[in-house]
């Protein structure tokens, strides 16, 4: 993480947090996917004067932290990445807005309530930022692997799995009228 040249300290509290509370996610959501989304986000707001690179920064780290469907009993994934950022240091409204962002990077949500996520991208361009490189390591090998590993680590049915990567890439073909990825660094793998 080299390229890192934002709140150095804070950054370096925040990776070793997440690269001990991802150790308990399944392949689909470690700490390799949280490494490929910052890359790519990095290199995204690059491209995005209108953002925060020590937002982003932190919003790409932290994205899947408290996600819902690895909650443990009693942890409150609403709140549960503003406190870590005070614990470590940082300041409330920073923490508040990284854990306003991370609650709108979900996809699933995005569907299910678009009006709010519209809100919430107005409010915070760096969602915009962490939602596309999220996103963007869904996509391609990398992308059906994950899915996979994510069907695997749920029990689910080969075919069910097979099915949910044709719906997601039925949603891409549609909503973006079949537009490649250019622009990508051509070393990203």
């Amino acid at each position: 993480m080299a390229e890192l040249t934002v709140d150095d300290a804070l950054m370096a509290k925040a990776t070793d947090y997440v690269r001990r509370y991802m150790a308990k996610y399944d392949g689909s959501h470690d700490f390799s996917h949280i490494q490929r989304v910052l890359r790519l986000a990095l290199h995204i707001q690059t491209r995005t004067p209108a953002t925060s690179r020590r937002v982003v920064a932190l919003c790409a780290l932290m994205h899947d932290v408290g996600d819902a469907k690895y909650l443990l009993p009693g942890e409150d994934g609403t709140r549960l990445i503003a406190h870590v950022l005070r614990s470590l240091g940082a300041e409330e409204a920073l923490a508040d807005k990284v854990q306003a962002v991370c609650l709108g990077v979900s996809f699933s949500a995005e569907l299910r309530d678009p009006a709010r996520a519209a809100a919430l991208l107005a409010a915070h361009p760096e969602l915009a930022v962490v939602q596309d490189a999220d996103r963007l390591d869904a996509l391609g090998a990398v992308g059906i692997g994950r899915t996979f590993a994510y069907g695997g680590a749920k029990g689910r049915p080969l075919v069910d799995t097979m099915e949910h990567v044709d719906d997601k890439l039925a949603w891409w073909r549609d909503e973006t009228d079949g537009v490649g990825l250019d622009g990508l660094p051509s070393d990203f793998d």
